[in-house]
């Protein structure tokens, strides 16, 4: 009987690429993907109307900088939670720092309860790579099946660094969960 090493697969970017290019959801203003948590664009956001009908009361701008999006609580007056984030979509960005502040708020938004709109300019990247984070962090999802889930509802495409970040997010959580196992058995 030949003693094989059970040979563990892990994902890649080119792998998460593959899988979002399978994607056949559209890219609309705003999509909720999770009950209660909704990814949007810009023109969602700004749209006070829009937001009160759909039962908006916390806002993650992901594009909280000059050249994205400013928003902030004075704009959203007593209306909605206000959460700014300033991101940028690119390729040295590191988005990792905000993933626990971003999750945090969305749980404490949808506890509330709540419903909780993340959005960025398009809706696609940094926006999306928050809520992935969330699901992995709350919902216990690995990214795998977080992805899966978001993409049945929205067309999203996060950057290859951000797509690293949850790889890399992915792994520690695994880690941790491994981890606290063997704890409980001992």
């Amino acid at each position: 009987m030949s003693h094989r090493k059970k040979r563990k697969e892990y994902l890649t970017v080119k792998d998460l690429q593959k899988m979002l290019d399978s994607c056949k959801s559209h890219l609309g203003q705003v999509d909720e993907v999770w009950p209660n948590i909704y990814i949007g664009n810009l023109a969602v956001a700004q749209n006070k109307t829009a937001l009160i009908r759909l039962g908006i009361t916390h806002i993650v701008n992901a594009a909280h900088t000059k050249q994205g999006s400013i928003g902030n609580q004075n704009y959203y007056g007593n209306d909605f939670v206000y959460l700014g984030i300033p991101a940028e979509d690119s390729t040295h960005f590191d988005l990792d720092q905000y993933f626990g502040l971003a999750a945090d708020f969305i749980h404490r938004a949808i506890k509330s309860p709540g419903k909780v709109l993340v959005h960025c300019i398009m809706g696609m990247s940094r926006s999306s790579s928050l809520v992935l984070a969330y699901l992995m962090i709350y919902e216990r999802m690995p990214l795998k099946q977080a992805l899966c889930c978001v993409i049945q509802k929205r067309a999203i495409y996060p950057n290859r660094n951000f797509l690293a970040l949850l790889l890399d997010l992915d792994l520690q959580l695994m880690k941790k969960r491994k981890k606290r196992r063997a704890c409980a058995i001992l």
